[in-house]
């Protein structure tokens, strides 16, 4: 069974290049061995829709670092295994408009699964709310708290294999190539 890295990050603003914090949960053999999470300093302004969602502001990251220092950080787990989100197309195209925005040089691809195209397939006639899954496998959730989105999406992955999903008929690739 292939390493996963579940994450999710929190926007300042809705232009959703910037992140103000950021959950990764990490699974091997199957179990949640650990994870990470951090405020990050955008260095942008905050929407009051996005700080009332997630009650974070600038007084809040004050003192946290910027993308870029906790990048180096963070680099070697978010390489070290397959990614997964919920939703998973906003959380990388969001870490993708960051990487862009800083100049910082990725890899070339990424490959990813989405928890909510999983669902979709296994589960349909359902909504696939974060939070509308959470309570129908009875996981724990902080909506809208990166650490928590991250771990729940972890274990909503583990709750999918369990159900027999094949993970594999669901990964996708998101590219990192800088624009021409």
């Amino acid at each position: 069974m292939p390493r996963f890295i579940a994450f999710d990050v929190e926007t300042p603003n809705r232009f959703n290049n910037r992140i103000s914090s950021i959950g990764i949960t990490v699974i091997e053999d199957g179990a949640i061995t650990g994870g990470f999470s951090s405020l990050v300093d955008p260095e942008t302004h905050f929407d009051y829709f996005n700080t009332a969602l997630t009650g974070i502001s600038e007084e809040t990251v004050a003192g946290a670092p910027t993308f870029p220092q906790l990048w180096e950080r963070i680099a070697p787990l978010m390489s070290s295994g397959l990614l997964v989100a919920h939703n998973a197309p906003f959380d990388m195209g969001v870490l993708k408009k960051c990487l862009n925005d800083y100049g910082i040089e990725w890899k070339p691809y990424a490959r990813y699964v989405c928890t909510v195209r999983m669902g979709r397939d296994l589960l349909p006639g359902m909504r696939h709310n974060l939070d509308v899954m959470c309570r129908f496998f009875g996981i724990p959730l902080d909506h809208h708290q990166a650490e928590s989105d991250s771990r729940a999406c972890a274990e909503l992955l583990l709750k999918y294999m369990e159900k027999g999903a094949d993970v594999r008929q669901f990964i996708r690739t998101c590219s990192f190539k800088k624009a021409q």
